[in-house]
């Protein structure tokens, strides 16, 4: 029987989601937004605005325990998706790994709830992935990789092996984290860096290598 997913976030990555459960021959039930102009963009399916919106849903529905959630929330977002992520684990709502056929996740991994592996990504062994995490499209996390809660490993991204990653990291798309490195907390990596140090909490960096170009607000 197919699992009724409700998708938090009303632009393109609640698409991929979307696509991705369609694969999987689940349903998409609503929509949810905390801006309060977003419009869905799963089709026929009704959108809620905030806290307000999901408290008028759960109106709707016998039981918002045999639901399964998405955050569709992406980039350098952690501390949102993890906002996102509490608010519904304190309504009893459902937050699963979610990982696409495509993947590739070694059975040694050790996932946490809410965490999506998104198309033709690899997970490696022995690896811990935090909750609210997105390993994105293509992107590659290598052997005891430590991710904390609420990061982003951007399209096409490798992580080597051993390399540890703080809380609500942004690593972008086509980023290259060499190992045994440690990324601190709040920190973003641009789109096609070469990470040959590691970095401390709450700074961007970008280049190749990569350098220090500001704090991170």
């Amino acid at each position: 029987m197919a699992k009724k997913y409700i998708i938090w976030g009303s632009r393109g990555h609640a698409k991929v989601l979307a696509d991705t459960l369609a694969i999987m021959g689940e349903n998409v039930c609503a929509i949810f937004d905390n801006d309060l102009q977003a419009v869905s963009v799963v089709n026929d399916t009704p959108i809620f605005h905030g806290t307000d919106g999901f408290e008028e849903w759960k109106q709707q529905v016998a039981s918002v325990s045999i639901y399964y959630a998405l955050i569709a929330v992406g980039g350098a977002r952690g501390r949102d998706r993890i906002q996102i992520y509490d608010f519904l684990s304190s309504h009893a709502v459902n937050l699963p790994v979610l990982v696409h056929p495509s993947a590739s996740v070694a059975g040694s991994s050790n996932i946490f709830p809410g965490t999506q592996i998104l198309a033709q990504a690899m997970v490696s062994v022995d690896c811990f992935i935090g909750k609210a995490c997105i390993i994105n499209n293509r992107s590659g996390v290598d052997h005891e990789c430590v991710i904390g809660n609420g990061c982003h490993v951007g399209p096409g991204a490798t992580l080597c092996g051993e390399v540890n990653l703080g809380d609500n990291v942004m690593v972008g798309a086509g980023a290259v984290v060499l190992p045994r490195l440690r990324i601190g907390s709040n920190t973003t990596i641009g789109a096609g860096s070469v990470v040959t140090k590691s970095l401390p909490d709450g700074v961007v960096a970008y280049g190749n290598p990569a350098k220090i170009i500001k704090k991170n607000i």
